[in-house]
């Protein structure tokens, strides 16, 4: 920033004052404005000198505007014309609230497959493997869990102490025993033990499938998550996991799917070099056919040209791979359909007359990365108009992901971007240990 700041100072000062461009006639309004020449900078082109102000902070755009009146002119309150794909904007209102609200870490820790990066940025970072890299989170032992953290944080380059952390806590321990109760307990004592531990300010520890249902700009429903492992269909009132109604698990997951799909080639003679090739099918070719018996009799064959291995064709396996998620026995899982289950969970919702209005749980939210698969949503919400009678089917509504894999992730994004996020959602390390000690 110093040498920068010498640079932009020798260019001012030795200035020539015939303009940018070194014409007075310029024919863009924009030029005409500019008051000062920038010396070597005016070689930079507008854009990209748009771009090195959005990548400064207020704070160094602020030093720059003091020693250059082009800095100056371009940081004020004055509405530029971006390039075309961006919008009319000031460049004063974007440093003032990006000034006002810090970025979060977010941490997404699924069975599978882990979605981590910055609250402000449009999308996660990296999606590692979470049982390769890390051990499985949702064994809460704490050294396990500060390798965990520790890994990642060493991946985004930042030090634990410098921002607030979403986590998104794993759906486990379903029931509403004293031992799931406690379970739970420790599980979020041992996220928040551990990240106080790496001096994190603050922490915000939210179930996974509630971040997926705020993702869906809803707060109750009914969401389901297709997991790695398992599915759970989760009935939440208001944002809050309503475990006295019961919450459903289907032991049917995305690692069932890929296997699944890797018999049925194997069956066809098809070679492939892994699991992780039959994945790549899987999300490529395969989909839910909302009739299946009438998918039988169509032509389906449809090709993939896969990196490393070349193409591959399907056929019925294209829609025979998600069929299972609605007839596990075709896969030898005996275990409810996917819309049974969500059918079980509603009567149980409708039976506990837990608000005055039942419509609270007739909006289902799928999530996870096997529920992106073409036509699970419209497959579920006619099964469950055919399964449920008219009273309860009515009004039904089934969405997809609203974000694909990365819901949850997205949904923890939307909460750190509220007003009230560090006051009403965090909790800190002071907060913690008086909640651990209180004093009676």
């Amino acid at each position: 920033m110093a040498a920068l700041l010498k640079k932009v100072w020798d260019s001012v000062s030795s200035r020539s004052g015939s303009g940018r461009s070194g014409s007075s006639a310029s024919s863009d309004p924009f030029q005409q404005a500019i008051p000062a020449s920038t010396g070597p900078f005016d070689r930079v082109p507008l854009d990209l000198f748009i771009q090195i102000l959005k990548i400064l902070g207020p704070k160094e755009a602020a030093k720059l505007a003091a020693v250059c009146k082009y800095w100056k002119f371009i940081v004020a309150d004055n509405r530029l014309t971006f390039p075309t794909e961006m919008h009319e904007l000031s460049f004063k209102h974007i440093y003032g609230q990006r000034a006002q609200v810090p970025g979060a870490v977010i941490i997404d820790g699924g069975s599978g497959y882990c979605k981590i990066g910055w609250s402000k940025y449009a999308s996660p970072s990296a999606w590692p493997a979470t049982f390769l890299d890390f051990g499985n989170i949702e064994s809460p032992m704490y050294s396990k869990l500060r390798h965990f953290f520790t890994t990642i944080y060493s991946r985004m380059q930042v030090k634990p102490s410098s921002h607030p952390i979403i986590v998104s806590v794993p759906i486990c321990q379903y029931d509403d025993t004293k031992s799931a109760k406690a379970a739970r307990r420790q599980l979020r004592e041992a996220i928040y033990s551990t990240l106080f531990s790496l001096n994190v300010p603050a922490v915000c520890a939210i179930n996974q499938a509630t971040l997926a249902l705020f993702a869906a700009r809803r707060t109750s429903g009914i969401v389901v998550n297709i997991g790695f492992h398992q599915t759970s269909v989760v009935p939440i009132l208001h944002g809050k996991v309503m475990r006295k109604v019961g919450v459903e698990v289907v032991g049917m997951g995305a690692l069932k799917l890929t296997g699944f799909l890797s018999e049925q080639m194997q069956q066809k003679n098809l070679h492939f070099d892994s699991l992780y090739t039959v994945r790549a099918l899987k999300e490529n070719l395969c989909y839910v056919a909302l009739d299946y018996e009438a998918e039988l009799s169509k032509d389906t064959e449809a090709s993939y040209k896969h990196a490393q291995e070349g193409w591959f064709t399907l056929s019925k396996e294209r829609f025979q791979t998600g069929e299972i998620l609605f007839q596990p026995r075709m896969a030898g899982v005996r275990t409810m359909g996917l819309h049974q289950a969500v059918a079980l969970c509603m009567d149980h919702c409708l039976d506990a007359e837990l608000a005055c209005d039942n419509g609270w749980f007739k909006t289902v939210v799928l999530a996870g990365g096997t529920a992106c698969l073409p036509g699970v949503a419209e497959r579920l919400e006619k099964e469950l108009r055919e399964l449920l009678p008219p009273s309860m089917s009515n009004g039904i509504r089934v969405l997809p992901p609203p974000f694909g894999a990365d819901s949850a992730w997205f949904g923890a994004k939307l909460v750190s971007n509220l007003s009230t996020f560090h006051g009403s959602w965090c909790m800190t390390k002071k907060q913690f240990r008086s909640r651990r000690n209180p004093i009676w």
